[in-house]
C-alpha cells in the first residue's frame, strides 16, 4: 500500500507575515478602518477593484456595513448595456462554435459607457468628507482610490460558480447559460481584458481581498503579498492542484491523491497550469489564495528566465497535468493544431505540442498514436464523418496505430499527430501550455457528463493531421526516445524527449543519492518543472542554503524558478537503496543540456 502523502494544498510560507492577514468581514472592516484613520484625512476613497467572478454585491454589502460610507457606488452601473457588450464581443466568439473563439484584444474600459463613468465620477466627488466606497470590475475607472483593494479570484473557483449558474460573463447578464458557453467567452475575452487591467495593479494595491471561500473572506497587506511573490521565485514551490471528473475518467487519483471516494471518477488534474491553478501564500495561520498567473505577471524574468521571457513574455509555457483512465475509458481520438493554424484561427502564438509519460498502467494499457502505414485519408475522413452522423462506429483499428504502454514509457506528440490515451492508463501529460485547443474527431459514441454529445471538430482536425506520421515514423521518432546523458555515484540521467519540433526538453533522473540540477539562472536559463514519478518522498535542497529544504511526494509536480540556479534532489532519509525518479521539463534555450557538474 502506498502512503497517502500527496499534498492537495501546498503553500509558500511568507516569512514574518503572521499579522499581515485577517479573516472575516469584521476583522477586514477593522483593518480598513485603521488604514483610513491612519491617513488623517477627512475624506477617503476606497476603491475595490474586482476580477470578473468575484461576488461584487456580497463585497459591497459587507463593506458598506463595516465602513459606513458617505457614498457607495457600484462600477457595474457604468457598464454598457448587455446588448452592446454582446455586439462588442461577437466578432471574437467564432459564431456558434461551442468551444473556440479568437483571443480578443478588447480592453476592459471598452465594456464601459463613457457618460455613465463620468456620472459616477461626479457622484464620487460630491461628498466633502467621509468614506467614498467604489466596488466592482473597473472600479478604478471611477476613482483611483486613496486606498486600493484588489479582490482577486481563482480561475477554478470562477468555473465552479459558472457551473452552478451563480455568475455570467462580464456585463452579459447570462448566468443561466451553459457553463461551456460562459467559459468560452471568459477564456477568449473576459479574462484577457481583466488580466491586462490587473497587471499594473499588482504593484499598486494596498490590500488583497480573497473571497474564494465566501464563508471566510481574507484581507492581506499588499506589500506582504508582493513579498510572498518575491519569496516564491527564490525557491521551489507547487501550485494548488485541482481535480475534475470526465466521461472517460478513472479511479487511480482517488486512491493516490486521497480524493472523494464517492465521486464517480476523476479524469483530469491540473497540477501545473499557472493560468488555471492557484497559488497559496501562507501568512501565519491563514492561507491567501491568488491565481498563480499573478506570479507570472509580477515576476516573469526571475520565474521563467530571460531567454524564456524573451520568447513567451509573461506566459508560463510548460504544462503538467494528469489524465486518469484507470478503470475508465479511452480519451477522445484527437489532434492538436499546427502553429500557423492556431495563430490564424485562434490568435495563439504557439501551439499545443505535448507528450504522454506513463505514470502507471493497468493490464493491456495502450496509446493510440499516428496513422497506420498506407492509411487512406479520404476513406478515413468519410468514416469519421459517417460515425459522427450516427453511422457505423469509426473503425480505429483500420487507420490508427495502437501501441502497448508500460509504466515509465514516454510517447511524444508533436502538433498534427493524431492520438489518444487508451483505457487503463495514468498519464502525466507534459506539454506546452495552450490547453483547450483539442480537435476531437471521434469520441467513441458516448455522451458527456451533461448527457449531451461532446463537441467534435472534424473539419479542424482533418486540416491539421500530418498524414506522413505513419507506423514506421512514429516508432522511430515518438516512442521512448531515451538517450543516456550522464551518470555518477548514486544517479543517472536520461533524455526522454520531446520531439525536435517541440520546444520542451525532458530529462529523467534515476537516483538513490543526491543528484545535482541547475536551472541556468535568470540570464541564460529556463524554469524547471519536475514530477516525482517513482518513490515515496524526496527533498529538494540548495547547495548553499539559499532556500529551506523542500519536500515533495510521489506524483507531485513542482516548479523550480530560473532564479534558483543550482539545486539538488535526493531521497529522504531512511529511503534505503531503492531508486527514485523525477521527470524534468525545461524550455530549450541554448543553455547547457547536461547537469551543472558536467
Amino acid at each position: 500500500m502506498r502512503k497517502l502523502n500527496y499534498d492537495k494544498f501546498p503553500f509558500v510560507a511568507v516569512p514574518g507575515a503572521g499579522a499581515a492577514c485577517v479573516a472575516g468581514w469584521g476583522a477586514i472592516g477593522a483593518r480598513l478602518r485603521g488604514a483610513i484613520a491612519a491617513r488623517g484625512s477627512a475624506r477617503t476613497t476606497v476603491a475595490v477593484e474586482c476580477y470578473p467572478g468575484a461576488d461584487e454585491a456580497e463585497i459591497a454589502v459587507a463593506l458598506e456595513r463595516e465602513l459606513r460610507p458617505a457614498i457607495s457606488l457600484r462600477a457595474s452601473e457604468a457598464l454598457r448595456p448587455p446588448s452592446e457588450i454582446d455586439r462588442l464581443c461577437a466578432p471574437w466568439l467564432g459564431g456558434d462554435d461551442p468551444v473556440f473563439g479568437y483571443l480578443s484584444p478588447i480592453d476592459l474600459p471598452e465594456f464601459f459607457d463613457g457618460a455613465r463613468v463620468a456620472a459616477l465620477r461626479d457622484r464620487a466627488g460630491t461628498a466633502p468628507s467621509g468614506v467614498i466606497l467604489v466596488v466592482g470590475v473597473g472600479a478604478r475607472l471611477i476613482a483611483e482610490g486613496d486606498i486600493l483593494v484588489y479582490a482577486d479570484m481563482a480561475r477554478w473557483e470562477i468555473q465552479r460558480r459558472q457551473r452552478r449558474g451563480e455568475i455570467g460573463n462580464l456585463g452579459a447578464g447570462n448566468a443561466p447559460q451553459s457553463a461551456g458557453t460562459k467559459y468560452k467567452r471568459a477564456f477568449f475575452i473576459d479574462w484577457r481584458a481583466a488580466d491586462r487591467w490587473k497587471k499594473p495593479l499588482l504593484r499598486q494595491f494596498h490590500f488583497l481581498l480573497d473571497t474564494n471561500d465566501p464563508a471566510t473572506p481574507k484581507l492581506a497587506d499588499g506589500d506582504v503579498v508582493r513579498r510572498g511573490l518575491a519569496e516564491a521565485v527564490r525557491r521551489p514551490f507547487r501550485v494548488v492542484p485541482f481535480f475534475d471528473p470526465g466521461p472517460w475518467g478513472g479511479q487511480w487519483m482517488k486512491e493516490v491523491c486521497d480524493l472523494d471516494r464517492s465521486a464517480p471518477n476523476y479524469a483530469w488534474c491540473f497540477d501545473c497550469v499557472p493560468e488555471e491553478n492557484s497559488l497559496l501564500l501562507g501568512m501565519g495561520e491563514h492561507r491567501v489564495e491568488i491565481p498563480a498567473s499573478d506570479l507570472v505577471f509580477d515576476r516573469p524574468r526571475e520565474l521563467l528566465g530571460d531567454p524564456v521571457h524573451a520568447r513567451f513574455g509573461d506566459e508560463f509555457p510548460i504544462r503538467f497535468d494528469f489524465l486518469d483512465t484507470m478503470g475508465g475509458g479511452n480519451l477522445s481520438f484527437q489532434v492538436h493544431p499546427l502553429t500557423e493554424y492556431i495563430r490564424q484561427k485562434f490568435g495563439m502564438h504557439y501551439t499545443q505540442d505535448e507528450s504522454y509519460y506513463m505514470l502507471d498502467v493497468g493490464p493491456d494499457a495502450s496509446v493510440y498514436l499516428g496513422l497506420k502505414k498506407g492509411a487512406d485519408r479520404d476513406a478515413m475522413a468519410r468514416d469519421l464523418a459517417a460515425a459522427q452522423c450516427g453511422g457505423a462506429p469509426f473503425d480505429d483499428a483500420r487507420y490508427v496505430n495502437t501501441w502497448p504502454a508500460k509504466k515509465h514509457d514516454h510517447f511524444l506528440i508533436p502538433a498534427g499527430t493524431c492520438h489518444c490515451s487508451g483505457k487503463g492508463s495514468m498519464v502525466l501529460e507534459i506539454s506546452a501550455t495552450p490547453y483547450i485547443f483539442t480537435f476531437k474527431m471521434w469520441d467513441w459514441a458516448r455522451l458527456g457528463l451533461d448527457g449531451r454529445p461532446r463537441p467534435i471538430h472534424l473539419e479542424h482536425g482533418l486540416a491539421n493531421i500530418q498524414w506522413d506520421r505513419d507506423t514506421d515514423w512514429v516508432r522511430e521518432n515518438l516512442i521512448n526516445r531515451v538517450t543516456p546523458i550522464g551518470a555518477a555515484d548514486g544517479w543517472r540521467e536520461e533524455r526522454t524527449g520531446l520531439h525536435e519540433r517541440e520546444f520542451i526538453e525532458t530529462r529523467r533522473h534515476w537516483f538513490a543519492k543526491a543528484v545535482p540540477h541547475d536551472t541556468g539562472g535568470v540570464e541564460r536559463g529556463s524554469v524547471n518543472v519536475l514530477n516525482l514519478v517513482e518513490g515515496e518522498e524526496a527533498v529538494v535542497e540548495s547547495p548553499d542554503g539559499a532556500f529551506e529544504p523542500f519536500g515533495v511526494h510521489y506524483a507531485e509536480t513542482f516548479i523550480v524558478p530560473a532564479a534558483v540556479g543550482p539545486y539538488t534532489v535526493r531521497p529522504t532519509d531512511g529511503a534505503g537503496d531503492r531508486e527514485l525518479a523525477t521527470v524534468k521539463a525545461f524550455v530549450r534555450t541554448g543553455m547547457p543540456t547536461t547537469n551543472r557538474h558536467e
